[in-house]
């Protein structure tokens, strides 16, 4: 169930000499702190590997007995059953922290091989790294150029990645090209609903807020999201819930786990307020049009709409099986 690592420029097999992957032919990734770096060290996904070494086990699942927040939207999401699973190498695109990392080897014995353009790879590797290493590869790559050869995986899932890439078909077709022929690939992103989707404080501070560095962002929300949950609160309970758009706070209602404490609920706010401004690209899209984009590069639809989640909100869903 291994699958060979090449080089995305030229398609040559690496293999590994000392600390480092090369091609033979002159060319070498580095290997930091056991995970090979395809990816250039820094780049427009900074921002993540600041949020997830940051927050590395805000979003994990603690048990494996059950289905926790993590694990009931990867199976509600792909509709993947775990036992189906065992014998699959599956492929994820945009690991940040390793919450659906963790959720395919806790909950399936696939082999995964795990992606992510930022440097949260050495958080996921933090948290999931000892869980089964012979079924766990982890590597810093971009979506764009994916150190593995075309056709090699029998699933694909990229979750929370693709709205913040700078060009969102083409990942989409990076992703497709990578799945045999038969296999499935499913992705979420942020939907646009409709003309209100962008009014919205979200896309009102925006532009401002994500120039700011990471630390001093991270700062201004901290020291402000107490009140922003409150008022967030209140408005839900007099039924004004459509106001808190214009709040520059993330969805609390239908986005959380059911049942976080006062600190939980706190923490999660921090992190999704963060994730909602740092990002250096937001690229919400409409549904038919990224189901559009998979019949356009090679993927029958087999699914497009919202995937109700237990925490009573909805993802926006588009699965497919390449031709």
């Amino acid at each position: 169930m291994t699958v060979l690592l090449i080089n995305p420029s030229n398609g040559v097999a690496l293999k590994r000499v000392k600390d480092s992957l090369t091609d033979g032919l002159g060319n070498e990734f580095p290997i930091v702190d056991e995970i090979p770096r395809i990816a250039k060290l820094d780049n427009y996904s900074e921002s993540f590997g600041f949020q997830w070494n940051r927050f590395i086990k805000t979003q994990l699942d603690r048990s494996v007995a059950v289905y926790e927040a993590s694990a009931s939207r990867f199976f509600s999401e792909t509709k993947w059953l775990p036992k189906d699973l065992d014998s699959d190498c599956i492929l994820e695109v945009g690991s940040g922290a390793g919450r659906f990392s963790r959720v395919i080897l806790t909950h399936t014995k696939a082999m995964l091989y795990s992606v992510d353009y930022s440097n949260a790879v050495t958080a996921n590797f933090a948290n999931n790294g000892t869980i089964a290493p012979a079924r766990f590869q982890l590597l810093q790559a971009s979506v764009y150029e994916l150190p593995f050869p075309d056709s090699a995986f029998d699933k694909v899932f990229c979750f929370g990645v693709l709205q913040h890439v700078p060009h969102f078909e083409r990942a989409v077709k990076a992703l497709i090209t990578k799945v045999k022929p038969g296999g499935e690939v499913v992705v979420d992103f942020y939907p646009i609903k409709g003309w209100w989707t962008k009014a919205s404080a979200k896309y009102f501070f925006r532009p401002f807020l994500k120039k700011m560095s990471h630390e001093r962002l991270l700062k201004v929300i901290e020291s402000n999201i107490d009140w922003l949950i409150n008022l967030y609160l209140v408005l839900y309970k007099y039924r004004l819930g459509r106001l808190t758009r214009f709040l520059p706070i993330c969805s609390i209602n239908g986005s959380f786990p059911k049942n976080l404490s006062a600190e939980q609920l706190r923490e999660w706010a921090i992190l999704d307020t963060f994730d909602m401004f740092s990002p250096e690209h937001d690229h919400p899209q409409k549904i038919q049009d990224v189901a559009a984009m998979f019949e356009r590069h090679g993927a029958q639809v087999t699914f497009s709409g919202f995937e109700k989640l237990d925490s009573g909100g909805d993802a926006a869903v588009v699965r497919g099986i390449r031709r």
